[in-house]
């Protein structure tokens, strides 16, 4: 392994080291619920889209867009 993935490694976990336990201290004067809230939040967004959902949501953009066009004419 060469050094300056190390080094990288490191400076990058000391860098984001101080604003996530700003966020936690911030979080921890919220209700319970938001500090659940952001808890699970980075578990929730590991679970990728399904296909068919994500299908779905590209055809709804699509028809957003259609009627924006129409409405703008």
């Amino acid at each position: 392994m060469s050094w300056q993935i190390v080094v990288y490694t490191v400076l990058a976990i000391v860098i984001l080291a101080f604003p996530l336990c700003k966020a936690v201290k911030w979080a921890k004067k919220m209700p319970k619920g938001a500090f659940l809230f952001m808890a699970l939040m980075p578990l929730i967004s590991l679970f990728p889209i399904p296909t068919p959902q994500f299908k779905n949501l590209e055809r709804a953009k699509q028809t957003q867009r259609k009627k924006q066009k129409q409405d703008d004419q």
